[in-house]
């Protein structure tokens, strides 16, 4: 069966984009990027404008000139990000091509994309944050508090006037919805993002958007090759609070067109093979450096990785543990998974202590496993994986 590659891909594009748009927490940023202009493959030059403030009127020398700089900045873009999907032949009929293509190209947004994206924005922001000690000490008992106390920081720096936007993690967006305070103040506001008009809770005229705790870290690794994915760094910080004006910020996103090759034109396998790529970064002007404010867990310091293993099936006798320090308190969960990049993690029941002793009746093959650590009850850091090797 032929397919019309050309036309294909240009509508599977514009359909993901919409995904993106529709799914992503950190989207609206490229409604921002509008005043950037490419100047090659991964550059793009973004406007400072900066003005002379009043100066007197003088009776008769007239005005007081003055200077309107324009400083036209040159950003590079770091995140250069593709993958390639195939679908065998045999799982679809001529029919149901466009469909079931259509389908798993946005659950790979969805899932993988969208993730991604807002774990590289909401990261940057909160190590810009850090850097420049925009950091606040919050009450994990008093969220409210601590979220007006951040929105007067920013406010501080670009008025009363700029439209706000606050990130607020999973667990902090739960106790602010349980607190009395704040139940009577949330309302429900109109926010664009791109073409699309979501409806987001809103707190004195804030919209406060909840995000996940994995995309709440002020660093990430993200993997090349075959592996691919992302994965907090040892040393991240849960961001639990990040507030900043929604004009701040742009979200450079350069999608190319989707390639797709149907199985007579893929050399590789009798498969339908769509190429996605995707350049992508966030840039903050000048301007806008000290308008980004986090409230941030205590720093972590694991002292001690879990180590790999080597254990004999039938007369397991081993545990696997880490070593960490805070000013906070430390709690601990330990989880399995598929492989080194934390692949399908489940949590392990009654698994809460520095160290995991592995089970007695472990079966041969390998087993990977690494801990979750809270401090003072909010998820801040995951360890390293370890294997474990059963003979």
């Amino acid at each position: 069966m032929a397919i019309n590659s050309i036309e294909n891909a240009v509508r599977y594009s514009t359909e993901l984009d919409k995904m993106f748009a529709q799914k992503s927490a950190t989207g609206f940023f490229a409604d921002n990027a509008l005043a950037t202009k490419f100047v090659g493959a991964k550059t793009v030059i973004i406007p400072d404008v900066d003005f002379q403030g009043l100066a007197d009127y003088d009776r008769e020398a007239g005005y007081t000139k003055g200077a309107i700089t324009v400083s036209n900045t040159s950003y590079t873009m770091a995140m250069d990000r593709a993958r390639s999907l195939q679908i065998d032949r045999e799982d679809m009929d001529e029919t149901g091509i466009a469909n079931l293509a259509g389908k798993i190209l946005g659950e790979y947004v969805r899932t993988k994309v969208v993730p991604e994206c807002d774990a590289y924005v909401l990261s940057k922001l909160g190590g810009l944050a850090l850097t420049r000690s925009n950091i606040i000490n919050g009450d994990l008992a008093r969220p409210y508090d601590s979220l007006c106390k951040l929105i007067n920081e920013v406010q501080s720096v670009v008025g009363y006037d700029e439209e706000l936007v606050a990130f607020v993690d999973g667990y902090m967006f739960a106790a602010l919805q349980n607190s009395d305070e704040v139940s009577k103040m949330i309302t429900v506001d109109d926010f664009k993002q791109g073409d699309v008009n979501l409806k987001v809770k809103s707190i004195n005229g804030v919209s406060v958007i909840p995000v996940v705790s994995e995309r709440m870290k002020t660093a990430y690794t993200f993997n090349s090759g075959n592996a691919g994915g992302f994965k907090p760094m040892s040393s991240a910080r849960e961001i639990y609070m990040l507030v900043l004006p929604k004009s701040a910020a742009h979200l450079v996103k350069k999608t190319e067109n989707m390639r797709i090759f149907t199985p007579e034109q893929n050399i590789d396998a009798d498969a339908y093979k769509f190429d996605y790529r995707i350049y992508y970064d966030l840039f903050v002007n000048k301007s806008g450096l000290d308008a980004v404010w986090a409230w941030v867990s205590p720093s972590v310091e694991i002292t001690k990785q879990p180590n790999h293993i080597e254990v004999d099936e039938g007369s397991v006798d081993g545990m696997i543990f880490v070593n960490a320090t805070s000013l906070g308190e430390l709690t601990y969960q330990w989880y399995q998974c598929k492989d080194e990049n934390k692949t399908g993690a489940v949590k392990i029941a009654d698994a809460n202590g520095e160290e995991y002793v592995i089970p007695a009746d472990i079966t041969a093959g390998e087993y990977y496993y690494f801990v979750k650590i809270a401090v003072d009850g909010v998820v801040a850091c995951e360890s390293n994986v370890a294997c474990v090797m059963v003979y």
